[in-house]
């Protein structure tokens, strides 16, 4: 994902190095690379926040993010279950993610790829 990224990202300079920023709005990268950003630097990303948020203990959530979570789904058991059903339906690879929507509500949603 990084080497096929950074090739991309060589053939346009002046557009910069910050991932986040370029994938956020994907219409200011270039067209001859933007797939090949979407594809390899929304890999990396992915799997870099995916590693960083992996621990070795279970952890609870903050007490801010269960009371949306309870307010969202009811309960964290429910939580649990939307998320799982939304990983393990997901066909091909992807991504579960539980976000925050465009109304400010959670929400688990599923990403094909990157």
């Amino acid at each position: 994902y990084v080497a096929n990224a950074n090739a991309a990202l060589e053939k346009h300079p002046e557009i910069g190095e910050d991932l986040e920023a370029l994938l956020a709005d994907v219409e200011q990268i270039p067209a001859d690379i933007r797939q090949a950003l979407i594809n390899n630097g929304g890999g990396h990303l992915n799997h870099a926040l995916f590693w960083e948020l992996l621990s070795p203990e279970k952890q609870e959530p903050t007490a801010e993010v269960a009371a949306a979570i309870n307010e969202a789904f009811g309960s964290f058991e429910a939580f649990q279950e939307a998320f799982t059903a939304a990983a393990t339906t997901r066909f091909g690879s992807g991504w579960a993610w539980l976000v925050v929507n465009n109304e400010g509500k959670l929400e688990v949603v599923s990403t094909a790829n990157q």
